[in-house]
C-alpha cells in the first residue's frame, strides 16, 4: 500500500513537471497524422531547417535561469545587436566590394560581440534595479530597445550618420534603412545572378561552409553519443562521489542510439527510399550548437558557474557566502545577449533576407516557449531542454496550419491564430505552474517549521 501510494506521487509529480512537454508531443503526433500536409522526409526536412535556424538563440537563455533571473526576454537586445552589426558589415561590404562571404560573416560577430557586452551590461544592472520582477522587466527592456531600433535605423542613418543614398540599403530619399534587404548571394549561386552587384554575400555563408548527407551525419553523431555514453558511464563507475544513474536508464539509451545507428546504416546500404530525400546537414552550425551545448554544460563547473548557481538558488546565502550578486547576475546577462546576438546573425544569414524592422519580433517570445516546452521552468534549465523544446515547438508550427485547415471556416489564418494560442498558453501554463510549485514549498517548509517549534516547546 505504502509502495502504490509513493509511485502515485512519483508519476503525478512526473507528470507536474512535464505537463507541457507531453501536451506539445501529442499535439505535434495528432497534427502530424491528422492533417497529413506534409510527407516524413519533408517534415524532418522542415524541423531541422528550423532547428539550426534558431538553437543557439534557445540555448541563450539558459545561464539566466541558472542565475535566478528567470526567462530572459531580453535576449531581444542582443537580438537588436546582432542586427545592427549585420546592417553595418552588409553596408559596407557592398560599398566596398568585399568578396569574401565567411570573413564578412566573422566581422559581423566581432561587431556585434562590445555592442552585446554593453547592451547586456546596462540590461543586468537594470535586473539588479529590478530585484524579483526580472522577467517583467526584461519585457519592458525588449520593448524600449526596439524604439531605439527603430529611431536609429528610420531617421539617425542618413541625417546624423552618412550614408551613400544610392547605395540599394538605403531607402529613395537618403533616409532611412530600406523595410528589407538580402544578405547577398550564396557564393554558390553568384555566376547564376543577373544585375548590378553580383557580389558572393552573406547568405547562407556558415550553413553551406560544409554540408554532409543527412544518413552520413545520423550515423557519425549517433556512433559518437553511444560512445561518450559508454565512456562517462565507465568514468562515473570508478568515481563513488558521482551520483550514478539507474542502470536501467543507460542500457535503455544504449539501445536507443543502436537503433537509430542501424537504421541509419541499413538505409545507407539501400539508398532510393524516403530517408535519402534528407537534405544535407549544416555541419559547421551543427559543430557551433554542440560547442554551445558544452560550454552550458561545463560552464556550471567552473568558479563562475558555481557563483551563478549559488545565486539563483539564494541569493541572501551566496551573499553571506562572499560571492558578489549583483556581478554575477549582471556577468550572466551579458553571457546571455552576447549568445543571443551571435544567435540572431545564425538566423539571418539562414534566411537569406534581413526583415529590417520586423526579423527579431516573437524571438523572445518564441525562444521562451521552445525552452519551456522542453521541460524547462523558470527556475531549471539545461541544453536537453533547449534541444528537445526546439524540436517540439517547430513541429507544432509545422502542422499548425494543416489543423487550421479541419476547421470549418474560410479563415487561412487558423494555423497562425493557433501557433499564437500554444505558444502564449505555454508561457502562462509554466509560470503558473511554477509559481504554485513556490507556495506550495513555502506552505510545507511552514509547517514543518511549526512542527519543530512545537517541539522544542514541549521539549
Amino acid at each position: 500500500m505504502v509502495n502504490d501510494k509513493i509511485t502515485s506521487k512519483k508519476i503525478r509529480a512526473f507528470l507536474l513537471d512535464h505537463i507541457v512537454t507531453i501536451v506539445f508531443l501529442a499535439f505535434a503526433i495528432f497534427g502530424y497524422f491528422a492533417s497529413g500536409d506534409s510527407t516524413p522526409s519533408a517534415f524532418v526536412n522542415e524541423i531541422a531547417v528550423r532547428f539550426f535556424r534558431n538553437a543557439l538563440l534557445v540555448l541563450s537563455l539558459i545561464i539566466p535561469v541558472i542565475a535566478g533571473l528567470g526567462l530572459n526576454f531580453g535576449i531581444v537586445v542582443g537580438a537588436f545587436a546582432g542586427m545592427l552589426a549585420v546592417v553595418f558589415v552588409r553596408y559596407n561590404m557592398l560599398a566596398d566590394n568585399l568578396a569574401s562571404p565567411f570573413g564578412s560573416l566573422m566581422l559581423c560577430f566581432l561587431v556585434a560581440l562590445p555592442l552585446a557586452m554593453l547592451f547586456g551590461w546596462l540590461t543586468g544592472r537594470l535586473y539588479n534595479k529590478t530585484r524579483g520582477q526580472e522577467m517583467i522587466a526584461s519585457l519592458m527592456v525588449g520593448f524600449f530597445a526596439e524604439g531605439v531600433y527603430m529611431v536609429i535605423l528610420l531617421f539617425v542613418v542618413g541625417t546624423i550618420i552618412p550614408v551613400a543614398a544610392v547605395h540599394p540599403m538605403i531607402n529613395p530619399s537618403g533616409v532611412g534603412i530600406r523595410a528589407s534587404f538580402d544578405m547577398g548571394l550564396p557564393a554558390s549561386e553568384i555566376n547564376l545572378a543577373r544585375g548590378a552587384h553580383q557580389v558572393p554575400g552573406m547568405s547562407r555563408a556558415l550553413t553551406g561552409l560544409w554540408r554532409v548527407e543527412f544518413l552520413h551525419a545520423l550515423v557519425a553523431m549517433t556512433a559518437a553519443a553511444l560512445i561518450i555514453l559508454i565512456i562517462r558511464r565507465a568514468i562515473t563507475r570508478k568515481n563513488p562521489g558521482v551520483t550514478q544513474k539507474p542502470t536501467w536508464r543507460f542500457y535503455f539509451q544504449c539501445a536507443i542510439y543502436a537503433v537509430v545507428l542501424g537504421f541509419g546504416v541499413y538505409n545507407m546500404i539501400s539508398p532510393g527510399n524516403e530517408v535519402s530525400l534528407m537534405r544535407p546537414i549544416p555541419m559547421v552550425t551543427a559543430i557551433v550548437i554542440f560547442g554551445f551545448c558544452m560550454f552550458n554544460t561545463y560552464f556550471l563547473k567552473t568558479k563562475l558557474g558555481q557563483d551563478c548557481r549559488s545565486v539563483g538558488q539564494s541569493q541572501p546565502i551566496a551573499n553571506a557566502a562572499g560571492i558578489n550578486v549583483d556581478r554575477t547576475r549582471i556577468i550572466a546577462t551579458m553571457i546571455s545577449t552576447v549568445l543571443a546576438a551571435w544567435g540572431m546573425i545564425i538566423y539571418l544569414q539562414d534566411m537569406g533576407t534581413v526583415s529590417t524592422y520586423t526579423a527579431q519580433r516573437q524571438i523572445g517570445m518564441f525562444s521562451v516557449a521552445a525552452l519551456l516546452v522542453g521541460g524547462a521552468t523558470a527556475a531549471k534549465a539545461s541544453a536537453k531542454n533547449a534541444l528537445i523544446g526546439l524540436v517540439l515547438f517547430h513541429s507544432m508550427f509545422i502542422v499548425s496550419p494543416g489543423i487550421g485547415r479541419m476547421f470549418p471556416t474560410t479563415n487561412e489564418n487558423v494555423g497562425e491564430y493557433i501557433r499564437s494560442f500554444m505558444v502564449y498558453t505555454v508561457i502562462g501554463v509554466s509560470l503558473g505552474l511554477h509559481v504554485w510549485k513556490q507556495n506550495k514549498a513555502l506552505k510545507e517548509k511552514e509547517k514543518l517549521d511549526r512542527k519543530e517549534i512545537g517541539r522544542l516547546n514541549q521539549s
